[in-house]
């Protein structure tokens, strides 16, 4: 069988052979050295298993077809045969799956004589279309019910209404049952009295808990099927969703303030893991707590916290950092009390910080299209019944990826606009890959769930942008051999379409009277750093609003700006009339500012104002520095400087440090950053998989196995004489004596224009045969024609390993 297989794909032409090895890619990694390896692979389970995830309900239910009605002694079937039995659909509809099945070849043969690949029965279900085995093998009282059709119609007819229940059901398979033993209902106990249910047992299995097994036997199954036909209800066309329709420029705003909303609650995740890092678990993953703090401090429920986190940490923005050195303190919930590391922003996430949102809001796109996790997961519990945490390792799933962009493409292969519900998704994913797409339900709607929620789509419908994020970057045309790596980088086209939908970012803010700033609009990255530092957020969306305080400008002139400087930041920046109460509130900040200075006593605290150090050592607040008068204008601390400044600060006074020259000191806090991380996305390039092959990279491989299959026939057919040659010991001749004798038959073949055969060893050490007419042989070389290809080949002299005259008239 093997044989007629390989011989099959052999007369194949060279487009049949591309388009098998575009449908199956797998068969050719890596290439394979000749049709007879092709062959064999193609024939492999794991090979036929991956061919037929991707076939679809109706050709699958074909394939069952073929299955079924294969002669039992040739273990043929015929397209006449698979028509008999898909009753119900149009037959042209019927071949246009056999063509499907056959230019896989799964089926192969001509139309009268179809031959079934043999791992198909190895991977797929023992019970075609869901039918039973004959009753003739099943039981012999059975069969020959079954071969009184006239008996079996009113055995059946006769059935209890309990009992036809059951028929029903096994009916619409599976074909097997449970039978009880302990109290075996009324039912079954009928059916298989009259021997239209025959118990079975399985060969080397323990004793089942609910007892031996039934199974119907396929003819009283057939029967039963009589209405819908044998292979059951035909669906030849996939099940179009009908969903609400939404004007697509709605769909595109909608989803661009999504776009905004996931960027600004992604920053504010992650400026709050900056601000308090949390502990990484023993078991790794983020603790509940620590979810539930971040997703209060960013306005999230949790499980859109956990998603974006995820997202996060896959784009490479999120990372664990060593506890040690950190300078902050950590909330330790573990009963050891020992944290090694914690999770911090990395130093990516500044540079992500200063692209655009469009920009942004790609990068964390993509993450989520390529992350191997389900952050859906998160909440739920284990098969150890232990709850599954955020960046914990039990949320990893590989085929999350793939059951993303299933789903999404069902969206995009809709008409704009359209908003499907969730269960039409996952009805039409279940009939274009029902072997794929079972068991992932969860992951389906956790992909759709996740689209929403960052944007990819909204109101229900995917967003213009979105479509181009899924559309794959074609290479083919630029770069024909593949020796460039495959992009990573995201679509031109998806952020420039964002970018249109968005508002463009601002570089002005709007001072109100009661020191609440308005910024109408995304700052741009400059005014967003000054803001971080001058004011407070107060509320976020499409016009955000910070406010100024007391603290907010203490903050700013402890980092280095100058009371001069705020006035100047307002002045530019502010649309509107900056308010006398803001400047009055610099200005007396200023003027306090620096007041009093401190040093390392442990510290030390001095001031030229002798009521300020007076107020400062007659505040209760402050009695747990342990302050002591040492000079009318210096105190001291057994504190150091950080915590007598803090301290200070949170009594509401205004300190500066100052250095051993008495200069004050002035620096923006260090921030700790976790190492540099990899973006999932930009390692999508590494990720194992069969390669998309195209153009004159798939005639390349094509050209190779057929090289390669000619070569190796060639040396099959090749006198033993050479064949013994080419890496094996002729008897009686030395290699001196074999390769004087080859250049002795070379010589009489040039002067005869006689064939002959050539062994020979090619640049990468492989022994080969040629069939060849010698045309000259000077300065070291052979010069040879091939008369089947038509071609001239040259052969180092060195090189050749026998001669031998072709013997055939």
């Amino acid at each position: 069988m093997a044989t007629t297989f390989a011989d099959q794909l052999r007369s194949l032409t060279d487009e049949a052979l591309s388009a098998l090895v575009q449908l199956r890619p797998d068969l050719v990694v890596p290439v394979p050295a000749d049709i007879s390896a092709l062959a064999v692979r193609a024939q492999s389970r794991g090979s036929v298993a991956r061919c037929l995830d991707g076939l679809d309900e109706f050709t699958l239910h074909v394939l069952d077809a073929a299955r079924l009605s294969r002669s039992a002694e040739t273990a043929t079937t015929s397209v006449d045969a698979i028509l008999e039995l898909a009753t119900g659909v149009a037959p042209d509809d019927v071949r246009v799956a056999i063509d499907r099945l056959r230019v896989r070849f799964l089926l192969y043969g001509n139309e009268d004589s179809l031959h079934l690949v043999g791992a198909i029965d190895e991977v797929t279900s023992p019970y075609p279309a869901g039918l039973g085995r004959p009753a003739d093998y099943l039981d012999a009282q059975a069969a020959a019910l079954c071969a009184d059709k006239a008996k079996l119609r009113r055995t059946v007819l006769a059935a209890p209404p309990g009992a036809r229940a059951v028929l029903d059901r096994l009916a619409a398979g599976p074909p097997i049952g449970a039978l009880r033993r302990e109290a075996v209902a009324e039912p079954v106990r009928w059916l298989v009295d009259n021997h239209v249910l025959v118990p079975i047992s399985e060969a080397g299995r323990a004793p089942r808990a609910d007892g031996e097994l039934v199974e119907l036997p396929r003819e009283v199954g057939l029967l039963l099927r009589r209405d819908t036909g044998p292979l059951g209800a035909l669906r030849p066309f996939p099940p179009i969703p009908e969903g609400a329709a939404r004007d697509p420029k709605s769909v595109d705003s909608a989803g661009a303030g999504q776009v905004m909303e996931a960027v600004r609650s992604t920053e504010a995740l992650l400026e709050a893991l900056a601000a308090e890092p949390a502990p990484v678990l023993r078991a790794g993953g983020l603790g509940v707590r620590d979810l539930k703090r971040l997703a209060r401090t960013a306005g999230l429920d949790e499980p859109g916290a956990a998603l974006l986190l995820e997202v996060a940490y896959a784009a490479g923005l999120l990372g664990e950092a060593d506890v040690a050195g950190s300078g902050r303190s950590v909330t330790v919930s573990r009963a050891s009390g020992a944290v090694d590391e914690v999770f911090l922003p990395t130093g990516a996430y500044d540079l992500w910080r200063a692209l655009s949102s469009a920009q942004r809001w790609t990068a964390l796109a993509r993450a989520w299209l390529a992350m191997t996790r389900q952050p859906g997961l998160v909440g739920q519990r284990d098969d150890r019944d232990r709850p599954i945490n955020a960046l914990a390792p039990d949320a990893e799933r590989a085929g999350a990826p793939q059951a993303r962009r299933e789903a999404l493409l069902v969206l995009a292969d809709l008409k704009p606009g359209t908003a499907p519900q969730a269960d039409e998704v996952l009805g039409l994913l279940a009939w274009q890959t029902p072997r794929r797409s079972r068991g992932r339900e969860a992951a389906h709607r956790d992909a759709l769930t996740g689209a929403a929620q960052l944007g990819v789509s909204a109101l229900g419908a995917i967003t213009s942008y979105g479509r181009l994020l899924l559309e794959d970057v074609d290479d083919t045309d630029v770069d024909p051999l593949g020796v460039r790596p495959a992009s990573t980088e995201p679509p031109d086209d998806a952020v420039g379409t964002l970018d249109a939908l968005l508002p463009a970012p601002v570089d002005h803010v709007l001072v109100q009277a009661d020191l609440s700033v308005v910024v109408p609009g995304p700052p741009e990255p400059e005014l967003a750093a000054e803001l971080d530092v001058i004011a407070e957020p107060e509320s976020a969306g499409g016009a955000s609003v910070f406010r100024v305080t007391a603290a907010s400008v203490r903050r700013a002139l402890d980092v280095g700006y100058t009371a001069a400087d705020l006035h100047a930041v307002f002045r530019r920046r502010s649309r509107t009339p900056v308010p006398q109460t803001l400047s009055y509130m610099i200005d007396d900040a200023a003027r306090k500012h620096g007041g009093l200075r401190a040093g390392s006593a442990g510290s030390y605290l001095r001031s030229d104002d002798e009521a300020l150090l007076a107020e400062v050592l007659a505040d209760k607040r402050l009695g747990v520095l342990g302050l002591r008068q040492i000079a009318p204008t210096v105190l001291v601390s057994p504190l150091q400087v950080a915590r007598l400044l803090g301290a200070l600060r949170e009594a509401g006074f205004a300190p500066v440090a100052e250095d051993a020259g008495g200069a004050a000191v002035l620096s923006r806090p260090k921030v700790r950053r976790a190492p540099t991380r990899t973006s999932v996305a930009s390692r999508l390039a590494d990720q194992a998989g069969p390669p998309v092959l195209a153009g004159p990279r798939l005639a390349g491989v094509v050209e190779q196995i057929r090289r390669g299959d000619i070569a190796t026939r060639a040396a099959r057919r090749a006198p033993v004489t050479v064949r013994a040659a080419n890496g094996q010991g002729v008897a009686g001749l030395t290699p001196v004596q074999q390769h004087g004798q080859a250049m002795a038959v070379l010589q009489q073949a040039v002067r005869e224009k006689v064939k002959v055969w050539v062994g020979y060893v090619d640049s990468h050490g492989a022994t080969l045969s040629r069939l060849v007419r010698p045309v000259s042989l000077s300065a070291g070389y052979l010069r040879a024609e091939d008369e089947r290809t038509e071609t001239l080949h040259t052969f180092a002299l060195h090189r050749i390993t026998a001669a031998v005259p072709d013997e055939e008239k």
